[in-house]
């Protein structure tokens, strides 16, 4: 097994992988105890090279393995791949996202392989081959690793390897190559990566609507982020959730206002990080209503909407097992709501590939051009007559 420690081997590892037209990538991270993942291990394999590079190795350089993922001569296969793009994008410089890309996740629903499908059932699926469980729980961070973890590490990429040309023929069969392709472009969106402290009121719950209240919250949660960005440590060891709503209550802008409440840690309000705090709350509160976040509540659904909803679910239901694709990769939920109530200008399901599979039937059925009907137990599609 090619065990990759130094830059003059990874150098090596990378002009061999790139005289393969695709390579499989795998990442290893722990993450318990930081704000930014811990790249620990990265598995390739392109043809006959196969490595695992050690990024905690002394003196590594990974920017041959950064020029390699931003190079567009490889197509880049992972397999649910959005942790991994997160980390490439934050540790790989200049906003890195490898382009091209294919996700064996994404394409198994357009095959119809179910939603989210687990590696190691699509492996079992397609492959025929078992998977060992046992070094999953791996601290990836120790050295050294043994052997058992590393082959194991392997293997994640190896069958990827061995999926790709499979899962490509198929989709080309079916004709479903593009949609892969608009998916692929949804999740390299730069945008999908970026974490600005002043978006992270949105992972709360807006439990007033007052403009001060709003402000309090979203300094309150954008200094955490801030802090926990800086400090590099999880964001709930910088402060819990229950006291950042205790905080955004109070707004506090001096130490005193911090004094006694039950989920801030006794003597925080004499710390740096408190100071930084006050500073972030006093700026917020100059301006409230310019600095509370702006958010739409969600529109409860007209009247009647309901039955419609359910019909647009058996729909969905039914093309997606005529088209043997996943229903969730066509339409969510609230994507059936917008088309019921007929606020679907943005609802992805009204755009590309997913109109012709399902938009256009479901604005037809609302319509009453299309009926659903049960034969033999069946559900059927059939054209209303005029």
């Amino acid at each position: 097994m090619n065990i990759i420690t130094t830059t003059k081997g990874l150098e090596k590892a990378c002009d061999d992988l790139l005289q393969n037209p695709y390579m499989a990538v795998d990442t290893e991270f722990m993450r318990e105890t930081v704000y930014w993942p811990q790249l620990c291990l990265i598995q390739a394999a392109g043809g006959p090279t196969e490595v695992i590079i050690d990024p905690l190795a002394d003196g590594l350089d990974l920017e041959p393995f950064w020029e390699l993922m931003a190079d567009e001569r490889i197509i880049k296969v992972f397999h649910a791949a959005r942790q991994d793009l997160e980390i490439f994008f934050h540790r790989g410089g200049d906003s890195l996202i490898p382009h091209p890309m294919f996700d064996s996740q994404v394409a198994a629903m357009a095959l119809g392989l179910g939603d989210s499908i687990a590696y190691d059932a699509l492996v079992k699926a397609l492959l025929k081959r078992p998977i060992d469980k046992g070094p999953r729980f791996t601290d990836w961070s120790r050295r050294p690793l043994s052997d058992a973890q590393l082959e194991y590490a392997m293997a994640d990429v190896t069958h990827l390897r061995d999926l790709y040309p499979i899962m490509q023929e198929r989709l080309e069969k079916k004709g479903r190559a593009e949609w892969l392709a608009e998916e692929m472009r949804i999740l390299t969106n730069p945008e999908t990566y970026r974490l600005d402290p002043e978006e992270s009121w949105r992972r709360m719950k807006l439990r007033k609507n007052s403009p001060k209240w709003l402000a309090a919250l979203r300094a309150a949660a954008a200094w955490r982020e801030t802090e926990a960005q800086t400090r590099d440590m999880p964001r709930q060891r910088v402060m819990k959730d229950d006291a950042i709503y205790e905080i955004a209550n109070v707004a506090p802008t001096t130490p005193d206002q911090l004094t006694g409440l039950r989920a801030v840690p006794k003597g925080f309000e004499r710390s740096s990080p408190a100071r930084r705090l006050f500073e972030k709350m006093s700026a917020a509160l100059a301006e409230p209503e310019a600095y509370a976040p702006k958010y739409e509540k969600s529109a409860p659904q007209p009247q009647g909407t309901g039955p419609t909803v359910e019909l647009l679910k058996v729909l969905l239901k039914f093309v997606a097992e005529d088209a043997g694709v996943a229903p969730r990769l066509i339409a969510t939920v609230p994507d059936l709501e917008k088309i019921a109530s007929g606020d679907d200008e943005d609802v992805a399901a009204m755009t590309g590939w997913r109109r012709d599979v399902f938009g256009e039937p479901a604005r037809r059925l609302k319509r009453g051009e299309l009926s659903l009907t049960l034969k033999d137990g069946k559900v059927c599609v059939t054209e209303v007559k005029a």
